[in-house]
């Protein structure tokens, strides 16, 4: 792949307070890359330096080949469009606020009118040219800046935690929009995130930073197989429990993690331990299926997320585990809330972090 953008060994500090720490990451054309952790470790500023709205403390930035410069930095900005955690939307109408960028780059008022067309078409907020942005709801805002970055047809487009705080409905259009986006437009996409469920099935690749330093590079499948400690520890991450573990006396330890739910796993271990479960590696089913799981429970689904082609459920066993099925699944079984389900996994499976 060609490389679009590269950081080498980027520092960022404001005042006495180091933010960012020798930072060197590559961000291939093409790609979504999520910068994965938590909040307050570092991930809206890189997006910035990355935006050109934040000059590194020291450190080298290329973009398409050529090195940043203060210089270059104002072109350079034309060529990404950043869209901010806190949105700030214009005064006026819907089209205004969407129209803002291609007005500043006084594109002919017929392409402009096209381009928001097809940009509101995208985020799915056709109809709504003429109402008052700032009158929407907390998502369909989000959606009306997003747009106004999309119409800009950028190189690079960055994005501060995209749906945090959205409800499911209006989370489900972002991360379908961020994703047909980049298929269809080949748009590079680099978004913060601490959400580990979107950050597992969203971008191409992960960067897991934390105290303003990357820890760790790599496909989600990559990251999230060897889950490790620091990426673990960070937020609350679905199917990640601590519990008092024992010896089975068959070479597999029992793990009491509360309410009657006690887990087998593979490794050995005494006391109190934490471990992670992929809802990916999690077999959902409305009647006990025979396999070699170690791990089988019975109990209700508490939450439904529909994702497009995912959809991500809630299933309480006395413990509440993430699990991920097919839509076409989801729907053979004729699944929803409160109903009655079996879940199974393998003692391989659980990950002892």
């Amino acid at each position: 792949m060609t490389t679009l953008a590269e950081l080498k060994n980027i520092t960022k500090t404001f005042g006495n307070r180091l933010v960012l720490e020798d930072i060197t990451l590559q961000i291939e054309e093409g790609e979504i890359l999520a910068l994965l952790g938590p909040n307050g470790s570092g991930k809206t500023t890189m997006l910035k330096v990355l935006a050109f709205l934040e000059k590194p403390t020291s450190g080298q930035i290329t973009f398409q080949g050529e090195e940043v410069t203060d210089r270059n930095a104002e072109r350079m900005r034309l060529q990404s469009a950043m869209v901010f955690q806190r949105i700030l939307l214009f005064s006026t109408s819907v089209y205004n606020n969407v129209a803002y960028g291609l007005k500043t780059r006084k594109l002919p008022k017929n392409i402009i009118k096209e381009e928001v067309t097809k940009a509101l078409r995208l985020v799915k907020l056709e109809g709504f040219e003429q109402r008052q942005a700032k009158k929407l709801s907390g998502g369909e805002q989000q959606r009306v800046a997003l747009a106004r970055a999309l119409v800009l047809k950028t190189k690079l487009l960055l994005l501060d935690e995209p749906t945090a705080n959205l409800d499911p409905k209006n989370a489900s259009i972002v991360e379908e929009v961020i994703a047909t986006v980049n298929r269809e437009l080949k748009t590079t996409i680099v978004m913060a995130t601490h959400n580990m469920f979107q950050a597992e099935t969203l971008p191409t690749r992960i960067a897991v930073i934390n105290n303003g330093r990357i820890s760790e590079v790599g496909e989600p499948g990559e990251i999230f197989g060897k889950l490790s400690k620091n990426l673990a520890c960070f937020a609350a991450v679905g199917n990640t429990f601590v519990g008092n573990a024992a010896d089975t006396g068959s070479g597999t330890t029992l793990v009491d993690i509360g309410n009657s739910v006690s887990v087998e796993v593979t490794v050995q271990r005494r006391g109190e331990i934490r471990f992670f479960v992929s809802p990916q590696d999690i077999i959902l089913s409305r009647s006990p299926v025979a396999s070699s799981a170690r791990n089988v429970f019975k109990g209700k689904i508490t939450g439904i997320v529909d994702s497009g082609s995912i959809v991500k459920l809630t299933v309480d066993v006395g413990k509440s585990f993430a699990v991920q099925i097919t839509k076409r699944s989801f729907n053979e079984m004729g699944l929803n809330l409160n109903a009655e389900v079996f879940i199974a996994f393998k003692a391989s499976s659980v990950q002892v972090i």
